[in-house]
């Protein structure tokens, strides 16, 4: 399709300059996260080789806010393309913001603020990944974590059964965020691996309130993700997550949060009027598509981008392309 010209002539269509495309990033590799979860995490070079291909295609990568509401108002320049990283993770500052700023690209974080304010590695998944680092072994002191004595961590699966059984020891006995932090650290020790050293690396952190700040001043946007990084299915609590991560983002750039994304991509539709109600503009899912005006605003598709996607892929998305193929596939499927 792309050698018969089909890609150009889709890209500079009418069709495709009424619709915009958000790409979703989640992590940056800063050592070997990529092929640890290749769907969350990418190696710096081919983010660089995705901005490249932006840039030598003659894309106009446009900041969220002003994407947003030229495409309501149905004057978007040809070619439109956002970009969003979930989380924001340490290792954005590291890896992705220096690429962004040698493109000049604009670029929306959509900042969960818990692990912020604490500056040690997610738990869930600092212990998923030294789980991971330990894949070829079968250890037999699972009981001094408070789970089944054998910790096989030979497969994926019987890796997710153990982690199963710490979040639900986590769940049972509420542990602190420091308590997390200390039963992470005994599994480091189980396992053989330097947590000190994990830790003075910042891997799986997020962003300190400083390079929040710091990034928002040089231009990045910060929106909303959840103060703690979830989604409760009550009112109260939901709205809570929503108050507290806008709230934390304010006392850091000072700027006011008005869009949101749904962490992990999981929603309801009882959320839509919550998000409505806390003055959310526009809410953006895992939900693979191109956002047009007729998108509804809290459930925005977009195309999240992983290790796996061919470069073939990726640009038949950016000319619109993917999205004709995919809404066929999914017409023929139905």
């Amino acid at each position: 399709m792309k050698s018969s010209g089909l890609f150009r002539v889709i890209a500079d269509s009418r069709w495709r300059q009424s619709r915009l495309l958000i790409l979703c990033y989640h992590g940056v590799s800063t050592e070997d996260e990529h092929e640890w979860r290749p769907a969350l995490y990418m190696k710096p070079s081919q983010l660089d080789e995705r901005f490249a291909m932006l840039k030598n295609g003659g894309y106009n990568v446009l900041p969220l806010g002003e994407a947003w509401s030229r495409l309501l108002r149905n004057d978007l320049p040809s070619r439109s393309v956002v970009l969003t990283f979930d989380d924001g993770g340490s290792d954005f500052i590291k890896e992705a913001y220096p690429l962004l700023k040698n493109y000049g690209f604009p670029a929306t974080v959509y900042q969960t603020t818990y692990y912020t304010d604490y500056p040690r590695p997610v738990f869930n998944l600092i212990c998923s990944y030294m789980l991971w680092k330990k894949r070829q072994e079968v250890l037999y002191r699972g009981a001094e974590l408070g789970v089944e004595p054998r910790m096989d961590l030979r497969t994926f699966s019987k890796r997710r059964g153990i982690m199963q059984q710490i979040l639900r020891k986590v769940a049972q006995e509420e542990l602190t965020g420091a308590q997390c932090n200390d039963l992470a650290a005994h599994l480091a020790q189980i396992l053989g691996i330097d947590y000190d050293s994990l830790v003075a690396k910042r891997i799986l952190q997020l962003l300190t309130p400083s390079e929040v700040a710091q990034l928002s001043r040089d231009g990045i946007d910060f929106q909303l993700h959840t103060h703690r990084h979830r989604t409760p299915s009550e009112e109260g609590l939901f709205r809570k997550e929503i108050r507290e991560n806008r709230d934390r983002l304010r006392q850091i750039t000072g700027l006011e949060a008005v869009h949101f994304c749904y962490p992990s991509g999981v929603y309801e539709r009882r959320f839509l009027p919550w998000l409505a109600s806390e003055n959310v503009i526009s809410a953006t899912t895992c939900d693979i598509g191109i956002a047009a005006r007729t998108s509804p605003p809290l459930l925005v598709p977009r195309f999240v981008d992983t290790t796996g996607t061919t470069s073939a892929v990726f640009e038949s998305w950016l000319t619109g392309v993917g999205e004709l193929l995919w809404h066929k596939r999914s017409v023929s499927v139905d």
